[in-house]
C-alpha cells in the first residue's frame, strides 16, 4: 500500500484532497468505512487522545486496521492532536501510519524542538508526521486576537522540523461555529506557494461546501472532520431513543450508524467535487 506521505504528495500535485475523520466506537468506525467502501474512496481514520483513552490504544488500532481490511478500503490510521512525544511513540508502536504532534500553543522555537523529536522517531517507522502552526481554536477557546499562519514562518517551520504535512490557521476552528466561518483563501494560496508539504485544514465541520472546495483548489490536501461525525451519530441516537422502549442496542445503534454513513458519503462527494 502507498505510504500516506506519498498519497498526500500525489493529491497535492493534482489539487485534490482526502477526508480524515475521527471515529469514537465500533458504530462510527463502521459508518465511516461503509461510506468509503461504497464510493471506493480512500480515507484517513483518526483517533484523538480522548478516544484512545476511551477505547484503549491496542483495541482501537486493531479495530481500525481490521475494519479497513474487511471493508476493502484504502486507508491509514492517524493520531489526531497528539499532545506529547510519549503518546506519538505509543501510537507508532501500535502501527499507526501517521501521527500529529500539536505543540502549536507553545512558542515557535518550542514547537520546532518538540516536533523535530517526533519526526526523528517517526523516521524509524517510515510514518507520516503532521504538525500545526498558528492558532486553530479548540473547543471553548476564542478565535479573536490570535494569529493566522504566515507563509514565511510556515516555510521556516517546515524546513527546521522536516514534517510531512502542516496544519494551518486560516480561519477554521474546532467544534461548532458561533458564526459563519470564513476561510482566508488568499492567505492559503500564499502559504501553498511557499511551503513544499501538503497542507491540512482542521475544523472542517460546518464549513460551507463551496468554501471547502475553494480551499482544496488553493492548496488544502487533507480535511479533518470530527464534530459533525459524533454529533450526527448522537442526534440520531437520541431521536431513536425518544421513540422506543427497545433495550437491545444491536437494534437501535444501526440506525445511528447509517446516519454517519450518509454524512460521510456526502462529505466525500463534496471533497471529490462530485
Amino acid at each position: 500500500m502507498m505510504s500516506l506521505q506519498d498519497k498526500l504528495l500525489q493529491l497535492r500535485e493534482s489539487k485534490q484532497a482526502i477526508l480524515a475523520t475521527n471515529f469514537y466506537n465500533l458504530e462510527t468506525l463502521q459508518g465511516v468505512l461503509k461510506a468509503a467502501a461504497t464510493l471506493k474512496s480512500p480515507i484517513i481514520l483518526q483517533l484523538s487522545e480522548s478516544s484512545i483513552d476511551y477505547i484503549g490504544l491496542k483495541i482501537a488500532a486493531k479495530m481500525a486496521f481490521t475494519a479497513l481490511k474487511e471493508f476493502g478500503v484504502e486507508g491509514w490510521l492517524h493520531l489526531d492532536h497528539g499532545a506529547s512525544f510519549e503518546l506519538a511513540a505509543r501510537c507508532l508502536d501500535e502501527g499507526f501510519n501517521s501521527v500529529m504532534i500539536d505543540a502549536s500553543e507553545k512558542s515557535f522555537d518550542e514547537n520546532v524542538r518538540i516536533t523535530k523529536e517526533v519526526v526523528k522517531l517517526a523516521e524509524k517507522y517510515k510514518a507520516n508526521v503532521e504538525a500545526e502552526l498558528g492558532f486553530v481554536a479548540k473547543l471553548g477557546q476564542q478565535t479573536e486576537g490570535h494569529g493566522f499562519t504566515q507563509p514565511t514562518e510556515a516555510l521556516e517551520f517546515v524546513e527546521k522540523t522536516g514534517i510531512n504535512a502542516l496544519a494551518i490557521a486560516i480561519g477554521s476552528a474546532h467544534g461548532f461555529y458561533k458564526q459563519a466561518p470564513k476561510l482566508e483563501i488568499e492567505l492559503l494560496a500564499k502559504i501553498k506557494s511557499k511551503v513544499p508539504v501538503p497542507l491540512v485544514l482542521h475544523g472542517a465541520s460546518g464549513i460551507p461546501d463551496a468554501m471547502l472546495q475553494e480551499a482544496i483548489k488553493n492548496g488544502i490536501t487533507k480535511i479533518n472532520l470530527a464534530t459533525e461525525t459524533k454529533n450526527t451519530f448522537m442526534l440520531e441516537l437520541k431521536r431513536l431513543l425518544m421513540q422506543t422502549d427497545e433495550i437491545d442496542l444491536r437494534k437501535v445503534f444501526p440506525k445511528a450508524t447509517e446516519a454517519v454513513t450518509e454524512l460521510i458519503s456526502y462529505k466525500l462527494k463534496v471533497i471529490s467535487g462530485k
